[in-house]
């Protein structure tokens, strides 16, 4: 095996990547080295990538960037089990501790020392890959790595849409991003009444119509409170599922929401806003779930149910792929919102 690799890292504070020249990973007794099949743009490489307030305060340069991805395991561990090699996997991005209060009790993704791929240590976005045999999630034989690189992320949406009660409920989302779409998805799939979504992005908004979603709304066309009641037949939502991080979306929503409805927020604001959290939340008597990265491991086998029972297809969603080279291009069209999931295979 050759010494060096091809990846794409932060090498300093400020704006852009650099495809750069590094060692392969060397594993411990308990990893795994993964050879990067595929990977996907999430919209936290897109911060970091633009080096938003979040990024700068958040990760320290250098470093390897990327988090989602699939892989072949090519060398294991002497004390792996339950992995071997040759198998392909996709990639879990939170390494947690196993031994803080919040992973004792059930809650690993709440995890007081989570240390995350791309973020706190060397990410995805290369030819290999070293992490824990916990995180990586065995595949069907024969799962496109296309698809199974979108697994952690569509793990965002699962959880999401599992937060609150959706099933025989009207639901909005905010936010018809790629997790968002995949949320809608999800709240089809497991029982929705009526979806209504909304986004700046008419490519989107389609893209969202195709995934699930019955009506579906752009926020700068219309009053989305107006739009959304009237097609309600003014009965409003049950569940908010909030993915964008707008704070005029936030308000939306919350307004949307009936007395004792849920709302679940997965969409990070990047900033901290005024919100009336009186009229919108305490005298509505409304349940907030904040959502963060996925129930380990419970969201991963939900979402294993829902794409092998084939109730949620991903293929529709990946619209672009490119080379790793050509990252920049790539990053421009996830930014410009007119596509769907975009894949980089080194």
């Amino acid at each position: 095996m050759a010494k060096k690799m091809r990846a794409l890292a932060k090498t300093e504070a400020g704006p852009g990547f650099q495809m750069i020249e590094a060692p392969i990973p060397e594993i411990r007794s308990h990893e795994v080295l993964v050879k990067v099949k595929a990977t996907s743009i999430c919209g936290t490489d897109l911060h970091i990538f633009h080096w938003n307030p979040w990024a700068a305060e958040r990760v320290k340069p250098p470093f390897i960037v990327g988090h989602e991805c699939a892989g072949e395991v090519v060398q294991i561990g002497k004390e792996v089990t339950a992995v071997k090699e040759g198998d392909l996997v996709s990639l879990e991005s939170h390494v947690i501790c196993g031994v803080c209060d919040m992973c004792r009790t059930g809650q690993g993704h709440l995890c007081r020392n989570t240390r995350i791929l791309g973020v706190d240590r060397d990410g995805v976005f290369a030819e290999y890959v070293a992490v824990p045999e916990i995180n990586a999630w065995p595949d069907p034989p024969g799962t496109p790595p296309e698809i199974a690189t979108l697994q952690e992320n569509f793990g965002n949406a699962v959880h999401t849409a599992f937060a609150a009660d959706v099933r025989s409920k009207n639901v909005l989302v905010t936010g018809c991003g790629p997790v968002g779409i995949m949320t809608i998805a999800v709240a089809r799939a497991i029982g929705a009444r009526a979806i209504f979504a909304t986004d700046i992005s008419n490519y989107r908004l389609e893209m969202a119509k195709r995934m699930g979603a019955d009506h579906v709304f752009n926020a700068q066309d219309v009053n989305v409170v107006e739009a959304v009641r009237e097609a309600s037949n003014g009965e409003d939502v049950d569940v908010l599922l909030e993915m964008s991080g707008s704070p005029s979306a936030l308000k939306d929503g919350f307004e949307l929401l009936k007395p004792g409805g849920e709302a679940a927020l997965l969409g990070l604001q990047g900033r901290p806003i005024e919100f009336d959290l009186e009229n919108l939340v305490i005298f509505k008597g409304i349940t907030v779930h904040g959502v963060i990265g996925r129930k380990l491991w419970e969201t991963w086998f939900q979402g294993q149910g829902l794409l092998r029972s084939g109730s949620v297809n991903l293929a529709p969603l990946v619209t672009h792929k490119f080379p790793l080279e050509k990252f920049e291009e790539a990053f421009a069209l996830m930014e410009s919102g007119q596509c769907g999931k975009v894949v980089m295979f080194p």
